[in-house]
């Protein structure tokens, strides 16, 4: 018997988890700030401490490709990020314009795995 073990993280998975952690729990306006405890991180990514640590890079970068549909184009949702090692937070700083369209209903658009690497 053989059996095909990988421990490769699902990078794609935790960057679905962030989102929806996101779109469920937008910031209030007029923020576009959201800081996240890295141990609520920890919780989102369902126990998983590799992804909030050394995977975490990864996991954002492709958490950053997500957007929103809007009628000036589609936005991406996370402007840019920073994590916070001395208040262990992940700071996300997100579009306005991408929050509030979601808030209203829009779709988000999930990057294309095919082409990442």
């Amino acid at each position: 018997m053989s059996l095909d073990i990988s421990h490769k993280p699902n990078y794609f998975l935790f960057a679905q988890l962030l989102v929806r952690f996101i779109e469920t729990h937008p910031p209030t306006h007029p923020t576009t700030q959201l800081q996240i405890p890295l141990s609520q991180l920890q919780e989102i990514f369902q126990g998983d401490a590799a992804a909030t640590s050394i995977n975490l890079e990864g996991i954002l970068n492709i958490a950053n490709e997500y957007k929103v549909e809007t009628l000036s184009g589609d936005k991406k949702l996370i402007q840019s990020y920073e994590i916070d090692n001395e208040q262990l937070n992940l700071v996300l700083d997100l579009n306005a314009q991408a929050i509030s369209e979601m808030i209203q209903g829009k779709a988000l658009i999930a990057p294309d795995a095919s082409l990442q690497e």
